[in-house]
């Protein structure tokens, strides 16, 4: 198996509220409008949009990243009007060790509604059907205790933290690390 197998062609993924798709051009907006609020960047890698431009360079490179089949987040989007609400992905996949990193944000007004737990629980079971992953982690400082509850509802379980492992805007941080295995992997016990 090569990444370029699984992501040519990004497939569009479904749940009940929420199509996981490819980012379009016509995401602009959305993409700059959650991208460039404070609370959604506090604890991302990336810093909050100060123009459209950087919503538009982040755009193009997921778009190429695309074409080149590489690793890429799928847009979240409501089904009832086709909004971008985030984004959501796979970062660090290991083919030879099938493991892979999740990542996610969502805009601000969406927090609390179980979105991203229902985005994650189909993108997890894509890790691990179709990705065939034996690992899927995902990190988080430890002040985001929002990112934490719903890796623990995803039922990721907690291995530990990395001592300054990331510096991100200036500064050395910690980081939190959680995980699943395949073997513990069960979609009707997660929240």
């Amino acid at each position: 198996m090569r990444v370029q197998d699984v992501f040519k062609d990004l497939p569009t993924l479904q749940t009940e509220r929420l199509v996981l798709r490819k980012l379009q051009p016509g995401d602009l907006k959305s993409l700059f409008e959650y991208g460039s609020h404070a609370d959604v960047t506090r604890y991302t890698t990336w810093d909050a949009y100060e123009s459209i431009s950087s919503a538009k360079e982040f755009l193009a490179n997921v778009i190429a990243r695309y074409e080149s089949r590489r690793e890429a987040p799928w847009a979240i989007v409501l089904q009832e009007d086709d909004k971008l609400i985030g984004t959501c992905g796979y970062d660090d996949w290991s083919i030879r060790h099938a493991r892979a990193e999740i990542s996610y944000a969502l805009a601000r007004p969406y927090w609390g509604n179980g979105y991203m737990l229902e985005a994650l629980k189909r993108v997890i079971t894509f890790g691990f059907e179709v990705m065939r992953l034996n690992r899927i982690d995902a990190r988080c400082v430890p002040e985001n205790e929002r990112s934490q509850q719903v890796m623990k509802k995803l039922c990721l379980q907690p291995e530990g933290v990395l001592r300054q492992h990331m510096f991100m805007k200036g500064v050395y941080h910690d980081v939190r690390v959680y995980s699943i295995l395949k073997q513990e992997w069960d979609p009707r016990k997660m929240i």
